[in-house]
């Protein structure tokens, strides 16, 4: 069965950093699995900075949607994913056009079933196999004044959860210093 760990932390701790470093220390043949959209400049220098400190010998997935399918596509021919973000995941998922009418159940719902899709596609591989999940931990500030905010903390801590039970490791990162907490 193959091996799930997750880091999570803030916004702009040190994650995706501490991944890359965690990956490349783990595994020898590496792909990276992008789950961004780009809509504006300032996610297009995100998506930029991240993109250059990648080595060209990752190779890349854009995965928005569906990347249970990018995890088994990667895995024909890599050791270890790096998967980032499952939070940009997430809000690819609540900002579709097909969940505009869920109710709060429905989302939960799917999210969850999202999250367990991602799980099964790397369980079902060999135990030398390993993905890096990153995520953000954003329900540790005030709760948010709008709707759409709330419903994203409330599913981005159920999706966290949701992998962080099936992770043989999970890393919490602080001002870039990364926590063993499991």
């Amino acid at each position: 069965m193959g091996k799930i760990i997750l880091i999570t932390g803030g916004a702009r701790c040190g994650k995706s950093s501490f991944a890359e470093d965690y990956v490349k220390t783990h595994g020898q043949n590496i792909a990276y699995i992008a789950t961004s959209q780009i809509y504006d400049d300032e996610m297009a220098y995100r998506v930029k900075l991240h993109q250059q400190r990648r080595p060209s010998s990752w190779q890349t997935f854009e995965a928005p949607f569906h990347a249970e399918k990018a995890i088994h596509e990667a895995f024909c021919h890599h050791d270890i994913i790096l998967f980032d973000c499952l939070t940009l995941y997430l809000s690819n998922y609540l900002c579709s056009e097909q969940t505009q009418a869920y109710s709060m159940e429905q989302l939960s719902a799917g999210a969850k079933d999202m999250m367990s899709a991602l799980i099964e596609a790397v369980q079902a591989q060999n135990t030398d196999k390993t993905c890096v999940f990153v995520t953000n931990e954003v329900g540790s500030g005030i709760v948010p004044e709008n709707a759409l905010a709330r419903k994203y903390r409330d599913l981005a801590g159920l999706c966290n959860q949701q992998i962080a039970k099936a992770s043989t490791e999970v890393y919490l990162v602080v001002s870039g210093i990364p926590v063993k907490i499991k």
